[in-house]
């Protein structure tokens, strides 16, 4: 009795990638059932939208400290080259 290995080897290859992609199909029409389900009894909230004119002015500290942090930013990157 011979038996033709790489003919049967084929074939469970076959039924594994073919079992694979039917479960990853399925995999996917479930997800995106659950999204639909999920999207109508829980649906997402717009977020609030806060006018402009709520907003504090730029003041002489705020624009100090957006400066310190930009001086630090710039020293680090610099000290970062200079080790490379």
């Amino acid at each position: 009795m011979e038996i033709n290995l790489v003919g049967e080897s084929l074939k469970f290859m076959v039924l594994g990638m073919a079992i694979v992609l039917v479960f990853l199909l399925i995999m996917v029409e479930i997800m995106k059932l659950q999204a639909k389900i999920i999207n109508k009894y829980f649906p997402e909230k717009a977020p609030k939208i806060v006018p402009a004119s709520n907003n504090p002015p730029l003041t002489q500290t705020n624009t100090e400290e957006e400066a310190h942090h930009v001086a630090a930013i710039v020293a680090a990157v610099a000290e970062f080259r200079k080790q490379s």
